[in-house]
Parts: structure tokens; sequence; C-alpha cells
């Protein structure tokens, strides 16, 4: 993440004014929920972040340790907040006060609603430690470890205030500001805007003696491979690739408001003429703007992981804060486990109240909460458990109406739904839809095809349930479900009929993975990607191991199966999936995937 801020500094430092433009993507809500928390003011604060990039870029070449300009734009801001709080302040008939807090500024304020203001009181009632780091998580929407490095702490502290903060106020409380807050997210077009600024700004070209060491070899280095045979010679001014046509493949992915495009080379008119085994290894290229978040890689590619400590099966699991949490499965286990695949380790966490199977789960604002299930003293299971893993506590919720196990959910919005399931002998298309914030379920339509042991995945606000098991027959039906208009549309069936398979999404497609055929005739190593906007689906790379009553989650760009088993046996084994647009841990919560001309046309309207 330093090397993408070091290479972004130098293409602005060598006038490509446009390049500022991802940096501005990359920090603008963190700087713009530290600005609030010193101001108060969602307008204000707008304005500052807006004159901390302009003032950045004007004084870019004074930044003497490129790897530090996350702490030098946040040092700026904060300079400019207590510029703003001088001049708000200054009075004919009084003296400036140092240290003027929040809440003085708010008494100023005559543009916020009552609902602001009831939020600001919230807020103010906190100590101070506290209140700067809940803003930046539910403004800024950064998690921990990115709160701990944006102001120099360890994540521990971070976290530890988190707790502490959310411990202090009303769940309602913390339910209104996540709201409140996501309303009050900048608009479409701040960076558009920001860059159009600065490209009125005249920066000298530095010397390209002055380029980083590191950059300069890693140049080097890729200008010489490039340069390999008959069929390539240079590198034009814009970074794409000069000579005769290579065969590749181009894709788009959207990053804030900025368009990054990865183009995957194939290297055989490279090696033309060198000696060659015929294996065709792929090598990626990445066009200049793409520099920034992601490590393109030639992707479909599976890795053996650490082996989870307790091997299970019908488990779920949910993503917080980059680690995954393994909980319960066969047979009726209340276990815990969490998974650091930045360490690939594995720790144990406190246990479920009850033990569960064949339960789904779904995260909200940084809590799990666990659905369904069955267990042998119960049956079918109604209770709702919610887990907090920066407490490691657990805390039981509103029953689900549908006492079901072999069900799926998605959230969308903040709510989770509830999908099909078994009970009795029955399957069900039942869809029950959870609020958190009131702890309440709401009945919604039920889904067309009646099933089990489907998996679901939610892309833009859709939620799409996938194969399943309806007592007769495998499937491979996919129905849409728009939960806004509380409508299922029928889409194109999953190439290979499944049950018992799990689902991911990565980079807005959904991969369809593993699974087994009817009553444990055949265990699947297949997966199967889907693109939900041409609705189209394509076979990928199998899975190393043949496996169903998995569980899948996407950290990074890469999606990770969790164990699984066959009739035989239940599996421990961890595999990670390279979709190949692998992310360097960019938090991409809150920023809208609009492209650079969708902006322009919106702006000359």
């Amino acid at each position: 993440m330093r090397m993408a801020d070091r290479y972004l500094i130098n293409k602005c430092l060598n006038g490509d004014s446009t390049a500022f433009g991802l940096l501005v993507d990359k920090y603008k809500e963190s700087i713009y929920a530290l600005a609030y928390s010193k101001l108060r003011n969602f307008h204000d604060a707008e304005d500052i972040t807006q004159e901390t990039f302009i003032k950045a870029y004007q004084n870019l070449r004074k930044l003497r340790q490129w790897d530090d300009f996350h702490a030098w734009i946040y040092a700026i801001t904060s300079n400019l907040c207590k510029d703003w709080i001088r001049a708000k302040f200054r009075r004919p008939d009084c003296e400036f006060i140092e240290d003027q807090s929040a809440k003085s500024l708010n008494d100023y304020s005559s543009q916020e609603n009552p609902t602001i203001e009831l939020l600001h009181d919230a807020i103010d009632s906190l100590p101070e430690i506290y209140q700067q780091v809940l803003t930046l998580h539910y403004l800024g929407g950064m998690d921990g470890a990115e709160i701990a490095e944006f102001l120099g702490m360890s994540p521990t502290s971070i976290w530890q205030r988190l707790s502490r903060a959310r411990s202090l106020l009303r769940k309602e409380m913390l339910d209104m500001m996540s709201e409140t807050f996501e309303q009050q997210k900048l608009h479409a077009g701040f960076t558009f805007r920001i860059v159009e600024i600065v490209k009125g700004v005249r920066l000298n070209p530095i010397s390209p003696k002055t380029l980083p060491w590191g950059l300069s070899l890693a140049t080097g280095i890729i200008v010489a491979f490039l340069s390999i045979g008959t069929h390539l010679n240079l590198i034009n001014n814009n970074g794409s690739l000069s000579g005769s046509p290579l065969p590749c493949e181009s894709k788009v992915l959207k990053v804030g408001e900025i368009p990054v495009d990865v183009i995957k080379v194939s290297n055989i008119s490279i090696l033309t003429n060198q000696q060659w085994n015929g294996n065709g290894l792929d090598y990626v290229v990445p066009s200049l703007q793409n520099a920034l978040f992601m490590s393109p890689q030639a992707g479909d590619i599976w890795t053996r992981k650490a082996d989870m400590p307790t091997p299970r099966s019908s488990l779920s699991t949910g993503v917080i804060n980059g680690k995954i949490y393994a909980i319960g499965g066969w047979p009726s286990l209340p276990t815990v486990e969490e998974y650091d695949p930045e360490t690939d380790k594995w720790a144990k966490k406190s246990d479920m109240p009850r033990g569960r199977q064949n339960h789904t789960a779904g995260t909200v604002n940084g809590r799990i909460y666990v659905i369904g299930g069955w267990n042998k003293a119960d049956g079918p299971l109604l209770a709702v458990d919610e887990y907090d893993p920066l407490t490691d506590t657990w805390t039981r919720k509103s029953d689900i109406p549908t006492p079901r196990l072999e069900l799926s959910v998605s959230v969308v919005n903040g709510k989770i739904y509830a999908i099909g399931g078994w009970r009795d002998m029955e399957n069900l298309a039942i869809v029950e839809e959870y609020n958190p914030v009131t702890d309440t379920w709401t009945r919604k339509a039920d889904m067309p095809t009646i099933r089990e042991s489907l998996s679901t995945s939610a892309v833009n606000g859709k939620i799409y349930a996938i194969g399943g098991w309806n007592n007769i027959q495998n499937l491979a039906v996919v129905e849409e479900y728009d939960p806004e208009k509380n409508v299922w549309t029928r889409k194109s069936d999953m190439l290979t009929a499944r049950n018992d398979l799990s689902t991911s999404v990565a980079n807005g497609k959904i991969y369809a993975i593993g699974g087994k055929e009817g009553n444990n005739v055949q265990y699947f190593s297949v997966v199967e990607e889907y693109d939900p906007k041409i609705d189209k689906w394509t076979k990928k790379a199998d899975m190393l191991t043949a496996r169903a009553w998995l569980s899948t989650n996407e950290v990074g760009g890469k999606i990770y199966v969790i164990g699984g088993g066959n009739k035989d046996r239940d599996f421990p084994a961890v595999e990670e999936y390279d979709t190949g647009f692998a992310s360097e841990s960019i938090n991409l919560k809150g920023k809208l995937p609009t492209t650079w001309g969708d902006i322009r046309t919106a702006v000359n309207k």
C-alpha cells in the first residue's frame, strides 16, 4: 500500500495530475471523517477535506518521506481544522481559546437538523479518546486496523476504544449513528472536482534520480523484461504497450470514482524467439493507472492453507476486520475459531451459547448473526445469536419466526434475509427479513422455487438464490430477489446442478463452489463464476478437495473455502482461491463505483 502511494506521488510530481485522483479516492473518506470529528459539521468537514487535498497537492514537493503521505495529510487536516476553529471563534469582544470543544462548535452551527444534533449530543457524551475512533469507524468506513495505521496507534488500542465506546452508547444510538453517517457520505464527483482544480496547479517535474531506489530498480526490471522478443519494443508515454498486438484479456475494476484497468497479456508473443516448454505462463502488465490498489495476478489458482483446528462440516462463517470466524458445525458443535488470512493462523474464541449444525450466518455492522440450524436436543432452532468479535461475547436476539435448517442468508442495506430451508420433512420457500436495528422479523415474498441446501449471495443490492435440493432432484435454478421491490426474477441456470454448495462474491461476480449430487451420490470440486451484469455462467479451475457442506468467504479479493466433508469424514481443509483481482486491503465501503465519464456528464448537465 505504501509502495502504491510512492508510485502515485512520483506520477504527480512528473506532471500527471490525474494520478492524484487515485490518492484522493483512497483517503477522502478518512480525511472527511477526521475533519468532522473535529468540527461537528458535515458541510464544513467537506470544505476542509477539499482544502486539505488541494493544499497537499500544492505542497507535494515538500513531502520528504513518500511512505508517510497518510500521516502528512492527517497533519494538514488537523492544522486546517485548528485554523477554522480560530476563525470561527475570533470575535472583537473575546479572545480565542486554543482548545475549544466540539460541543461549543456545535452550538454555533445553524444547519444541523434535530437528528444530527441528537447524534452530536451522544458523541459529545463520550470521553474525547473515544469520539475520534467512533467517527472514523462509522463515517470514514474504517476498520480497527485502518484506524490504527491512520492514527499511528496499535490495533489493540483502537479495538479496545471502539468496544468501550459502543458499550457506552445505547444500541439505538449506534444504529442511528450508522444510518445518519451513511446519508452524509461525500457526494459523487468529489474526486473529479479535486482533480479538475489541481490541473491548474503547476508542479515542476522532478529529476529521474529522485525516484525512490526500490521503484527505480523495479521499473528497470520491468522494462528489461518487456523488451525481450521481437514483438514487444517499448512502453509508450501513457503506459500502454507499443509494437505488434499481443493476445490479451482486459478487465476494468472500479475503485471509488476511478476506473482501474487491468490487462492480462499472454507471454506467447513475448517469448517467440525463446526456448520454452509450452506451459504458457501468463504475465500481468498493469496500465499506469492500475498501480494503485490492485495487485493483478494470473488468477484462477488454488492454494492450500493452514488447516482449521476442528474438522467439521455444516458450519457457517463470517468476516469482520479481515478475519474469518468459523462457527458451529456437525455434530452440533458450539465451537468458534478465528482465521487470519494474513498470518495463515487460527485462534480459539468463545463458544456459541448452543451447539448448531446446518445453520447460517450474516454479518452486519461488525457483528455476526447466527440463524437457524439444528441440534439433537432441540431439533430445528428458533434461536438467533449475535457475536461481537471485539468483546468475544454472545447475545441472544429475537427468534426467527420459522425454525429451519439448510437455509441461506444474505445481507442488503443492513438487513438480513433468511431464505428457503427445511423443516418437518418439508422444503420451504419462505423468506423472512431481520432488522438488527429494531431486532424484529418481517415476512417477505416467497421464493418461486421451494428448496433447501441452497446458497445465496448479494450483488449490487440484489440477492441471488442458487442451486439446492427439492426432495426430488438437484437444482441448477438461479432466482434474483430485489428487496426494495420485494420481487423475484428467474435468471440463467447454473452449469452444474447441485446442493449443499457455497457461494461468495468477488469483483462483482458470484463463485459457486463445491456441493454434492442427490443423497451423497457424488461430491463436487466444481467452481463456476456467475456475472449478474450479463446473466452468464463460466467454468473456472476446480477446487483442490471435492466436498459439500462447506463454507466460503471473500477477503481481499481472494475466496477462502473452509471445512466441509463427504459421506465418510469431515475436513479441516482450508483452500484459498485467487480470483485474479486480489486487493491490497483497500476499504471500498461507501465508495461509489462511478466512472470518470459518468461524473463528467453529470457535471456538464
